[in-house]
């Protein structure tokens, strides 16, 4: 791997802007789950194989229509995880390079737990695909809005249901997620599409600088990151760096790292320093 790390540094030392992109792999180092098959999420959710619920099947909005609580169950855990949850030092490394080398970076990801927000990523410079579970909205829903989850929420493990179901402040309905779930009619995805708007803006800015990309933990099950970083890597003037312990292969001219997030971005920090 020592040849491909050097590649991957002379990509971020030539680089005139950077874009971060990131998958559920990226929060690994971090402590979170790994959702990869159905075993890798029951091994988080042990409860829900006695159900015979996947991730699938518990990322569904059908249970906020349902039974309100046990939707709440899934997703007020895990706000309440991802609050608790420290980012780990490869993100401090990449906001190093960022300032080292005078990049100007943006971070598009399909994670909806805030921990670039939490790591110091200026909001104005984050693409969440899927939405976030820090922001909600209502079920139905009665309106655009989406507003900040402020909700305190607990929630039995045995039986993933919660003590309280947040609600919408307009209509006194049931609030939910304003993350993109499987099958989802009713996700409201303004503010994802404004973020997506500064992301437009910014690559139209960069056009003709050389760009670095660096993809950590973007597998192929949903391959939405993947195909973003592909897309940029199409470029005449871009570098793709893929860093991923098990999916790391990518066409040449762009690296492909078979690790995880935080041992491929210490292992290229060793030679940019």
């Amino acid at each position: 791997m020592t040849e491909a790390v050097q590649k991957a540094a002379e990509i971020l030392r030539k680089a005139e802007a950077l874009v971060i992109t990131a998958g559920a792999g990226m929060g690994v180092d971090s402590g979170l789950p790994d959702f990869r098959g159905d075993h890798g999420f029951w091994n988080a959710y042990p409860m829900y194989r006695h159900l015979g619920i996947n991730f699938v099947g518990a990322a569904n909005p059908e249970h906020f229509e349902r039974d309100p609580a046990f939707g709440w169950g899934f997703y007020g855990h895990r706000t309440n995880l991802y609050r608790e949850t420290k980012p780990h030092a490869g993100f401090d490394l990449l906001q190093s390079w960022a300032a080292r080398f005078n990049l100007d970076t943006f971070v598009v990801t399909s994670n909806v737990d805030g921990q670039f927000q939490k790591a110091g990523f200026a909001e104005e410079q984050i693409l969440e695909v899927h939405g976030s579970i820090h922001h909600l909205q209502c079920l139905i829903p009665c309106s655009n809005a989406i507003w900040p989850n402020r909700e305190e929420i607990a929630v039995d493990f045995d039986s993933m249901r919660a003590d309280r179901v947040p609600q919408c402040p307009h209509c006194g309905g049931t609030a939910r997620p304003n993350i993109l779930m499987f099958g989802d009619c009713s996700w409201l995805p303004q503010r994802s599409h404004g973020q997506q708007m500064r992301f437009d803006l910014f690559c139209d800015q960069h056009r003709d600088r050389r760009l670095a990309v660096v993809e950590m933990g973007a597998g192929t099950a949903i391959p939405t990151i993947r195909h973003i970083s592909e897309r940029l890597g199409g470029r005449s003037n871009a570098g793709v760096v893929r860093i991923n312990p098990r999916e790391a292969h990518i066409r040449p001219p762009h690296i492909g790292l078979p690790c995880g997030a935080l041992e491929g971005l210490r292992a290229i920090d060793q030679l940019l320093s």
